[in-house]
Formats: C-alpha cells, structure tokens, sequence
C-alpha cells in the first residue's frame, strides 16, 4: 500500500500527484503565468503594502503583487503552475493516503 495518494494513468503507470503546497512571495513576481495554466480557481493574485500588509492586487496601497494559494483543496496535483514558473517559488507535496 502506497503511502500518498496515487492513481493509475491512462496508460496504465502509477502517478503520485503532488499538490500545491505554497507560494515562496518573496520570490514571486507577480507575472500570472501560474494563475493563467490553472483553471481550478487555485491561484489568486494579491497586494502586499510596504508593511507587508495583505491587501487587494489592485489597491493603491499595494506595492507589490505576488500570487497566494486560494483554494488548495482545488488542486488537482497536475504542477502545472511550478513548471511554467520562471523563479521556481511554488512548491508542491503528495498528499498522505
């Protein structure tokens, strides 16, 4: 018995899926490639003020805008979105059986 989650693909390999586990914001840039690939509603982009307050992406107080993991539980496991990451800031885990 397997220790993660795994499942059997179409043509018959056993694959782990490794779901998204978090977004290292200091290293993000905000591009949105992420948010684009996903089409699970997992990514959102958000505001981060001087003081490192969250807020909305498009506040006035927002000085940078970085991508946040909205809903995790929305993850299929797939990494699209760590492999057209151009600073390598998400990272993903398999999920314990």
């Amino acid at each position: 018995m397997s220790e993660f989650v795994s499942g059997t693909t179409r043509g018959g390999k056993a694959w782990t899926p490794k779901f998204v586990d978090d977004i290292d914001q200091k290293q993000c840039i905000g591009c949105g490639r992420c948010f684009k690939v996903c089409g699970r509603g997992v990514l959102e982009l958000i505001g981060i003020t001087e003081d490192g307050d969250i807020v909305d992406a498009f506040d006035d107080e927002a000085e940078k805008k970085v991508m946040s993991v909205k809903e995790g539980a929305n993850c299929i496991g797939c990494e699209s979105c760590a492999k057209v990451c151009s600073k390598s800031c998400i990272t993903h885990r398999p999920l314990a059986a």
